[in-house]
């Protein structure tokens, strides 16, 4: 496959979800690069800004079988990864596969479920498999999850652990849309209460199985110069040395980052990476990763406004 052609699907991609989303430019980017990164995804905002419609709509643009847990606090691991149930007919367990047996994952309002039903996501995030009685099972290339949460200084949320934060490769924050956003959400969506029938839209998939894994193909060819890799290092090694910071981002952070960055390239049509590409990441891509330290928060500091002081002060090469 040709980096041209990589383009070319990822802007039809972006058309397909437009076509029901309005706005939103970033988090598609972010969504795009996760695919092709093999990465994991976190929408995070108030109720009502579309995570859990741009998850469905993009889902719908690939022919990749779609999974949705509604997490609640009262859903078990078993529920979400399955369980060996007793067949008396057989006198044998026979496994019932849980939701996570998909390719694309919809963890809805995840952190409406305490830290234990969390953590049932752990293996199946970093290792694409699942363990049920001691039996290891294969989720395969297309696993991916695309996980929404409420802000979790609202009533009934659970804060993530972190190491389940670690990995997610990008944490998006879908803010309210400009008012001339807003004005073309009612525009198209103002004839119905609930959420838009995709049906409607007739969306058709730009994209299979086999087309995703050529583009990643596509994208370890990226080159990535020596200077930008140290620029990388040095970006998280920073997030280990500031005051404000209790605990930094782990090196995985700078795996992740430096395949993004491929990947943002890629949709961008270039076959190497700019600093420009790993300053545009660098936000969603270590938010979730830092812990700030108690001082920081007293002086009502975000881990966004810290990361952003870090690409600011950390000197990119030219």
């Amino acid at each position: 496959m040709e980096l041209q052609t990589v383009r070319e699907i990822a802007a039809r991609l972006r058309e397909t979800v437009h076509e029901v989303v309005v706005g939103q430019d970033t988090a598609i980017d972010l969504l795009l690069v996760s695919l092709l990164a093999e990465g994991h995804i976190l929408f995070e905002g108030v109720p009502g800004v579309a995570k859990t419609l741009l998850a469905r709509t993009f889902s719908a643009g690939l022919s990749l079988d779609f999974g949705r847990v509604q997490f609640t606090p009262d859903l078990m691991p078993g529920d979400i990864i399955g369980t060996n149930l007793f067949n008396f007919q057989t006198n044998q367990f026979t496994l019932t596969k849980g939701p996570i047996f998909t390719q694309l994952l919809l963890a809805d309002e995840i952190n409406r479920t305490p830290p234990k039903t969390q953590a049932a996501l752990l293996q199946a995030m970093q290792e694409r498999s699942v363990t049920i009685d001691t039996s290891t099972y294969e989720l395969g290339d297309g696993f991916m999850v695309i996980a929404t949460q409420n802000p979790i200084e609202q009533e009934g949320t659970y804060p993530l652990p972190e190491a389940q934060l670690d990995r997610f490769l990008f944490k998006v924050v879908l803010g309210y849309p400009t008012r001339d956003e807003e004005r073309a959400i009612v525009h198209r969506h103002g004839h119905r209460t609930t959420m838009p029938r995709l049906a409607d839209f007739a969306l058709r998939p730009v994209a299979d199985l086999g087309t995703i894994m050529q583009m990643r193909q596509v994208i370890v060819q990226i080159r990535v110069s020596d200077a930008i890799i140290d620029y990388i290092v040095d970006l998280i090694r920073a997030t280990r040395e500031r005051p404000s910071i209790s605990y930094g981002a782990s090196p995985r952070a700078a795996t992740m980052l430096t395949t993004a960055a491929r990947a943002y390239a890629a949709i961008q049509g270039r076959d190497f990476v700019l600093p420009d590409d790993v300053k545009a990441l660098a936000v969603p891509a270590l938010r979730h990763r830092i812990v700030l330290a108690p001082g920081a928060e007293i002086e009502g500091l975000t881990t966004e406004q810290v990361v952003r002081q870090i690409v600011e002060q950390v000197p990119a090469p030219r």
